[in-house]
């Protein structure tokens, strides 16, 4: 029995990176796993059967997760072929990275669209079917910029900040439903983003780091499933920040 044997998780953006380590350790842990991504291609049928292979149920959506409609639509359907949404991680994140001199509207407002809509739309189209189930675990995937600001981000920085003040509101509100809601706020986590960066950028980050190395896509995946878990059954409202002591 894993921690999370016979429940249902709903991951978006989850077919790379953190979202698919996040997918993979709950399918070790016996979660069926749902998940969107802009598209399902190879890559995503590919996650859809490694997450398979791990003995549970898995299939993948392919959903603009900043369209409301959309994803009405994408938890109707997880709803009829899982029969529950245990678990809504909401992962789904860009960045368009600029100075707020030079930053246009136009990136504004696609970094606020997908990072911060998509979780209200989710979070209002899950919370339904997780009240009619007297319960529920909903993770927001935010970062440790959503919480010190970082200059050069303020649009992922904003968004990531209302990710934190969103989990902190639907735990308030729902907590009498038995609805949790927290925030995991990651470093600087070794992603195909970040090893693009060059070697004396990704030392000065070690430098800054208490632990001296930057987290992995697992360190955040393992604090995922204790908030997914009943490890965490009194844990609401709280923001973990991943980040090897970088920020206290």
């Amino acid at each position: 029995m894993g921690l999370l044997t016979g429940k249902t998780a709903l991951i978006t953006g989850a077919a790379r990176g953190i979202g698919k380590a996040i997918a993979l350790k709950f399918a070790e842990e016996g979660a069926n796993v749902a998940f969107t991504d802009l598209v399902i291609d190879e890559n995503g049928k590919a996650t859809e059967a490694e997450i398979a292979a791990k003995g549970v149920k898995a299939k993948g959506y392919a959903s603009n997760a900043a369209d409301f409609a959309q994803t009405e639509e994408v938890v109707k359907q997880v709803k009829e072929e899982f029969g529950s949404i245990d678990i809504l991680v909401n992962n789904a994140g860009i960045t368009k990275d600029g100075l707020m001199l030079r930053m246009t509207e136009a990136q504004w407002d696609a970094v606020i669209a997908v990072n911060l809509k998509s979780a209200f739309n989710f979070i209002h189209a899950c919370v339904p079917v997780m009240m009619r189930q007297r319960g529920g675990s909903i993770i927001n995937m935010a970062s440790v910029v959503g919480v010190h600001g970082n200059a050069g981000q303020s649009n992922y920085a904003a968004s990531k900040a209302g990710l934190i003040a969103l989990a902190k509101s639907v735990a308030q509100e729902m907590g009498p439903k038995g609805i949790r809601a927290n925030a995991i706020a990651p470093g600087f986590i070794d992603t195909a983003m970040t090893q693009a960066l060059s070697d004396e950028i990704r030392k000065e980050w070690a430098a800054k780091i208490p632990l001296r190395r930057g987290g992995t896509v697992a360190d955040i995946a393992n604090c995922a499933t204790f908030l997914a878990s009943d490890m965490s059954s009194y844990v609401s409202g709280q923001v973990i920040q991943v980040d090897g002591g970088m920020n206290m």
